[in-house]
């Protein structure tokens, strides 16, 4: 108990202490982890032996994690991406794996253990990229975009790679010499009884469904596995769900979580799947269910501390002294696995139209090696596939090619700044807009966001534009979706869906801007009705002229309503001050009109006699309109 209390205290200190600094830094969460495990394994020795036997128990948080990834992908979203994600991301897979198995295969592995190599090392980090992405702005470019596509995609394959890496072992490990001559050696592993059993040690005690069926009942038993899970969360979890809630105790739902994960990854090895396959297929049939984000939110921390965990033992368990025998050809051999990646990825960002600093986004920051890498290594080496010695190199170049993440952005703004394009968010291009709705609001600031929450609210579906990269940022950390664009221009009016939208709501802060998209839109749909933000009554003018259909002083009504409790606080009723408040409005609304005919944009309002006069006679109406509300009143009164 005592052994256990220790270990316990110094995983969960060093994680404590390592992951926030590494955060602070910019260096992510993962590299943090990492740096946790050096530091209490090679370093100071803290953790031993028992960090191998952790690392098993810590992988059923990568099972978590492609159930929480399933949990994301509906239907509808991955049809909407195909060509990216079987083009994009499936090529830059496919490339890339076939570059890297060369190299391996001249630096004088064999076949399989190239190939096992090349899966392992075409995968890119996900936890760092998106995270850096996120943090400098970049998510919603272009080529942050495409860079996105291609993790989805790496994250799907790692179930079918997880299927094939097994198919690589071999009883013997079989290599060509340069002399033609075939030289057979047993692999050089410690896991070989553990490999026997699968990716995830002893499940299930020796049970299994399969055993000793002939090949069509192993197959037809595996259908029936995958096609139970498929109906069991379509027909089942509403009603588990129901009647856990009726017990109205928060833990269950968690119990229920867990339960879910648990019992597919049981079922998955029991029909000798990977259970990662069977968490990543409830997932998908989840993600449009009502459950979906309490199944999140119970499992995403767990999740989050085993993957931790196992990112730890990776780093206590890195062969430190391999790497001070041959500093230079583990160096070497990181920068080698990274100039391929960024060949690859820059040319296939040429073909898909990524241009200029789009391009060098995309191609920078896929170009490392990723955390699913070390999944897969440790996963070749249970197999067999990978001795130890080539499993503890790989281990090396897949942890220096992560850490030199930072320096790939930092190289991505140095070229921006070069190309006489700024990479930071405030310079972001615009984001690709993907969806459409009855309203498109133009300016998200203190304005446009009341008109957006109760639009949405309401059940109706916005489309938000805003040329601001830190008000969509902050818009999108409150839930709330928005995309980064100037909506005077007609391009991006035409992205939003004008041509088929309802209403527009021009509520930017700036009122040229204001005027000037409501002339654009006007010209595009006269048939559009549009709603715009006023600074002052000129400006009322300006927009009546430009074609708005709906004029809102931003001043206006607050100003009224506080005009309106000045009445009730000095002998009006809150009846009689309600009607004098909609008297005033009615009259100033016909006012503006009036005055609007009158108006010279040309010619300031204090010089325009025309313009004197008739507001004069308004106010003298506004004053009788009034007073006769006030002799009605009395009258009632009376």
């Amino acid at each position: 108990m005592e052994s256990f209390l220790y270990q316990a205290t110094i995983y969960l200190a060093a994680a404590v202490i390592a992951v926030p600094i590494a955060a602070r830094l910019g260096l992510g969460s993962v590299l943090g982890y990492l740096a946790a495990g050096v530091l209490i394994g090679p370093v100071l020795g803290l953790v031993g032996a028992e960090t191998a036997e952790l690392q098993h128990v810590a992988e059923f948080g990568v099972v978590m994690m492609l159930f929480l990834i399933g949990l994301e992908l509906e239907p509808r979203t991955l049809w909407g991406m195909r060509e990216k994600l079987v083009g994009l991301g499936g090529l830059q897979i496919v490339v890339t794996t076939l570059a890297l198995t060369g190299a391996a295969y001249l630096l004088g592995t064999t076949w399989m253990q190239a190939l096992a190599i090349g899966l392992a090392l075409s995968l890119s980090s996900t936890a760092i990229v998106l995270q850096t992405l996120n943090e400098k702005g970049l998510m919603q470019t272009q080529g942050g975009r495409s860079a996105f596509s291609v993790l989805l995609t790496q994250d799907i394959a790692v179930i079918p790679i997880l299927a094939l890496l097994p198919l690589l072992a071999a009883p013997t490990l079989i290599k060509i010499n340069a002399d033609g001559s075939i030289t057979r050696t047993l692999p050089d592993t410690a896991h070989g009884d553990h490999a026997a059993h699968g990716a995830h040690g002893d499940h299930g005690a020796g049970l299994s469904l399969v055993d000793g069926l002939p090949g069509w009942g192993v197959t037809l038993v595996t259908f029936a596995a995958i096609a139970f899970i498929v109906l069991a969360g379509i027909y089942l979890t509403r009603p588990i769900f129901r009647f856990i809630h009726a017990a109205r105790l928060r833990e269950m739902y968690t119990a229920l979580a867990l339960a879910i994960v648990v019992g597919i990854s049981l079922l998955m090895t029991l029909v000798g799947l990977s259970p990662a396959l069977g968490a990543f297929l409830a997932g998908v049939v989840l993600a449009n269910s009502e459950f979906r984000h309490e199944l999140e939110s119970d499992l995403e921390p767990f999740k989050g501390l085993l993957l931790g965990l196992f990112f730890i033992t990776v780093g206590a368990g890195i062969n430190f002294n391999l790497f001070f025998d041959n500093p230079l050809d583990v160096i070497g051999l990181a920068l080698l696995v990274t100039v391929i990646k960024g060949l690859v990825l820059f040319g296939l960002g040429l073909l898909f139209g990524l241009r200029r600093r789009r391009l060098w986004l995309f191609t920078l920051s896929l170009a490392q090696a990723g955390e699913f890498g070390f999944v897969l290594v440790a996963f070749s080496r249970q197999q067999e596939v990978l001795t130890n010695a080539l499993a503890d190199q790989l281990l090396l170049i897949i942890a220096l090619s992560m850490m030199i993440t930072p320096l790939l952005f930092i190289a991505y703004d140095l070229l921006s700044k070069w190309l006489g394009e700024p990479g930071g968010a405030a310079a972001a291009e615009p984001d690709e807009i993907d969806t459409s709705g009855p309203v498109i609001i133009a300016g998200i600031g203190r304005f446009g966001q009341i008109v957006n929450r109760l639009v949405q609210a309401s059940g109706f579906a916005t489309v938000v534009l805003d040329h601001d990269m830190e008000t969509i940022q902050l818009m999108r950390r409150f839930g709330f979706r928005g995309f980064l664009g100037d909506p005077t221009r007609p391009e991006i009016l035409k992205a939003a869906g004008l041509d088929k939208a309802s209403v527009l709501v021009a509520a930017m802060d700036e009122p040229a801007k204001v005027t000037k998209l409501v002339a654009i839109a006007r010209r595009q749909r006269p048939d559009l009705h549009i709603i715009a933000r006023a600074h002052d009554r000129h400006h009322v003018y300006e927009l009546y002229q430009a074609g708005a259909n709906d004029i809102v002083r931003e001043m206006f009504d607050s100003s009224l309503r506080a005009g309106r409790y000045v009445l009730e606080n000095i002998g009006l009723t809150e009846f009689e001050a309600a009607e004098a408040e909609k008297t005033f409005y009615a009259h100033d609304r016909m006012t503006v009109r009036e005055l609007a005919e009158v108006w010279d944009p040309n010619t300031p309002a204090s010089q325009n006699p025309a313009y004197i006069n008739r507001a004069k006679e308004l106010h003298k109406d506004l004053e009788t309109a009034l007073m006769t509300l006030t002799d009605e009143l009395n009258k009632e009164r009376a």
